[in-house]
């Protein structure tokens, strides 16, 4: 354990499982204090409970991350709690159902756009309000390889996940001179629950996926945790506005 980031605090959305409980509790590992958030209760809780049980710090607060009300109660809960917010990864995302443009329901379509895409803007608006009355921060949005290159049948989750990485740039160009650092990971096929609905346990759809990345093997939600540490870290204080592509080399295949 470096505690890089001792005496911080780190508030993570989607939390409960996959990329954003790896990202949480890489936070605490490295000396964070954590505020844990999903809509899955069960999940979150266990996550918060991880990092106490190792020693850490941390909170769950429940908010859907597509309303403003509870949006700003997170944000406000996390200030209450530990006094101060310096990163913020916002992860909570959700995938839809595949089909093509023709057969995408405008429900589906809407779910998909208030999570993954507006999701990220009212965090992000809540979190540079108090970043900008306090001394900066960094925050970190997920993305997707799916937000930079098509995807067969994904109409809704690549058009969110290409806003994201367009929203990431703009906020960052904003706020560059105010101290705080905005930057998107754009994750590769990683080995979480959404791969798993994605490839409905087949295990030629599992190896299509491996044979498309060329290191030969799916991301961990780990792998992608440690580049959110690192963005948010000293280490990478000249970086902002970045897509950072932690893919196993998909998208240059």
């Amino acid at each position: 354990m470096t505690e890089r980031l001792q005496g911080k605090v780190a508030l993570v959305t989607g939390g409960s499982s996959g990329i954003g409980r790896a990202s949480a509790l890489a936070f605490a590992r490295e000396g964070a204090k954590v505020v844990v958030v999903d809509v899955n209760v069960e999940g979150g809780l266990e996550t918060a409970q991880i990092i106490k049980q190792s020693g850490g710090e941390a909170i769950f607060v429940s908010a859907n991350v597509s309303n403003a009300v509870e949006v700003e109660r997170m944000v406000n809960k996390a200030i209450e709690t530990y006094s101060r917010l310096d990163f913020a990864h916002n992860n909570a995302g959700i995938g839809g159902v595949p089909a093509p443009i023709v057969e995408c329901t405008e429900e589906d379509w809407d779910r998909i756009m208030n999570i993954n895409l507006k999701g990220v803007w009212l965090c992000m608006k809540y979190e540079i309000i108090y970043m900008l009355k306090h001394g900066g921060g960094a925050i970190v949005n997920t993305a997707s390889v799916a937000g930079l290159v098509g995807f067969d049948r994904t109409p809704a989750y690549a058009a969110s996940k290409h806003g994201v990485v367009g929203l990431t740039k703009s906020a960052a160009l904003t706020y560059a001179n105010t101290g705080i650092r905005i930057n998107a990971l754009c994750p590769g096929f990683t080995q979480t629950a959404m791969l798993e609905r994605l490839i409905e346990g087949d295990p030629q759809r599992k190896a299509l996926r491996i044979a498309q990345t060329p290191v030969g093997r799916l991301g961990t939600p780990e792998d992608m945790a440690e580049a959110v540490v690192w963005l948010c870290s000293d280490g990478a204080s000249f970086v902002t506005g970045h897509t950072l592509v932690v893919d196993g080399g998909f998208v240059i295949h």
